[in-house]
């Protein structure tokens, strides 16, 4: 039976992907050979190969390299976003690998470690980075997957030698948080998405509900305030609630301003005066209750809590600030579900009252736009001027009559619109009167960005 221990090779279909490349770091620093496939090159890919890895970005079975041939030896990790007719997915197959989801590897690596996992329709990714920074730089420790890149670390992924803890990004896509063991685990929101895999709302609740049972006995749940589910704990797991303003963790005494936020965290036996928040949006104060719990409860000290919370620099493209001057503001946000928008914009309002927000919004999903495009139009309405990009389909093939006009014709009235493709938005910005502006979206329009801030910069 292959074991992580006797591996020999690795190799990764999907390999760019950013919970893949977590895994693909881990394995490199095992001294393992690791290779894989990922259609398109990225910053990410590239400095994967710089690390060691060996990737390429052309479905062909001749590109897989002979250290990766033996069956006996190797490891194939796929992700389920990589379409089943995938030549070199078919290869493997057909010859008998042994081959694992990405978040079935996940779940081994992590199984004989206490896993403080973070679940959630959104935030997850935020705070379970936020969770990971306040153990890894106090005296606990820990190791961590992450689901972006921190901007502490520059890294996905952490490593430690002693600490008994790994943080983990629990992902609901595709069922995989249900291959976890948590010992604790944070669940954010559980606002319906992924409709195409889980059918219905409900399914997508029962989803979660499962997830609750996987929490180890000794362990505990912390579940934000309002959340519409029923845990089906095991015994002896302690139950806890978190929100900005109320429940077993929550904050008090909160004072926006001057471009800060501090707040007093409140727990159960202990409070925290004075937490000044590193990334100073508004969402971070409930993201950051939820992972200062996490810590607090793991033994970090208050002392450390408060010194990590201030000195959290982010994650790339979660409200990501790229230009901050008293002319022009410029951010990038990888919100791609109706909720995550309307956070997005609510915390521009709370910012900075009283500007012009102008997004910009490419739809991720065919399955996602034509379930949600009334509130996405909703959550875009929250904004002053609202650019549409078409979709970007990631694993999907386009529905018939499923495009960004269906968002486009339910903004509100009085909202600016218009309808753009990524190739032309640099010069459709490039005359634009702009104040705030905001990229939103999961696909590729990250990979804009640097053109439209070299082009703001040189106005």
């Amino acid at each position: 039976m292959l074991t992580i221990e006797n591996i020999k090779s690795v190799y990764f279909i999907g390999a760019g992907g950013i919970g893949m490349s977590a895994l693909v770091r881990y394995f490199l620093s095992q001294g393992k050979v690791v290779a894989g496939y990922d259609r398109t090159p990225s910053e990410l890919t590239e400095e994967l190969n710089k690390e060691g890895a060996q990737i390429h970005y052309e479905d062909n079975v001749a590109l897989i390299p002979e250290s990766c041939r033996d069956k006996e030896n190797t490891l194939v990790v796929y992700t389920p976003a990589v379409p089943q007719d995938h030549s070199e997915s078919t290869f493997f197959r057909e010859a008998g690998f042994n081959i694992q989801k990405r978040a079935q590897l996940l779940g081994t690596i992590t199984h004989s470690s206490k896993g403080l996992c973070v679940a959630g329709t959104h935030g997850k990714t935020t705070t379970s980075t936020m969770t990971a920074h306040l153990l890894y730089q106090s005296h606990v420790g820990c190791t961590a997957f992450l689901g972006g890149i921190s901007k502490n670390y520059k890294t996905n992924l952490l490593l430690s030698q002693s600490s008994p803890y790994t943080v983990i990004e629990a992902d609901e896509f595709d069922r995989s948080f249900h291959w976890l063991s948590p010992y604790m685990s944070v669940i954010t929101s559980t606002d319906p998405d992924h409709l195409d895999i889980y059918g219905t709302e409900a399914a997508y609740m029962e989803g979660f509900e499962q997830y609750t049972s996987l929490v180890q006995p000794s362990g505990c749940l912390i579940i934000r305030k309002g959340i519409a589910l029923q845990p089906k704990l095991q015994e002896g797991v302690k139950l806890y609630t978190y929100s900005r303003n109320e429940g077993d963790f929550h904050a008090e005494n909160i004072r926006i301003g001057k471009g800060e936020i501090v707040i007093d965290f409140v727990a159960p036996d202990t409070r925290i005066y004075d937490i000044k928040l590193g990334v100073p949006v508004s969402i971070n104060i409930e993201n950051g209750v939820a992972a200062m719990a996490l810590a607090h409860l793991n033994g970090v000290t208050n002392k450390e809590i408060k010194q990590g919370m201030e000195n959290f620099r982010g994650v790339d493209r979660r409200f990501d600030f790229k230009i901050k001057t008293d002319k022009l503001v410029f951010l990038s946000d990888y919100a791609h579900h109706p909720s995550e928008i309307r956070q997005s914009i609510l915390s521009l309002r709370d910012l900075y009252a009283g500007r012009k927000i102008t997004a910009v919004f490419q739809p991720h999903l065919y399955s996602r736009t034509n379930d949600f495009y009334k509130e996405f139009a909703d959550s875009l309405s929250l904004a002053d001027e609202v650019i549409l990009l078409d979709i970007y389909p990631a694993r999907e093939k386009q529905i018939p009559g499923v495009t960004s006009e269906l968002i486009y014709q339910n903004l509100k009235p009085g909202i600016k619109k218009n309808m753009c493709t990524k190739e032309t938005l640099e010069n459709k910005l490039k005359n634009k009167s702009l104040d705030i502006l905001i990229t939103l979206g999961a696909g590729d329009i990250e990979d804009y960005v640097p053109r439209i801030y070299q082009m703001l910069e040189n106005r």
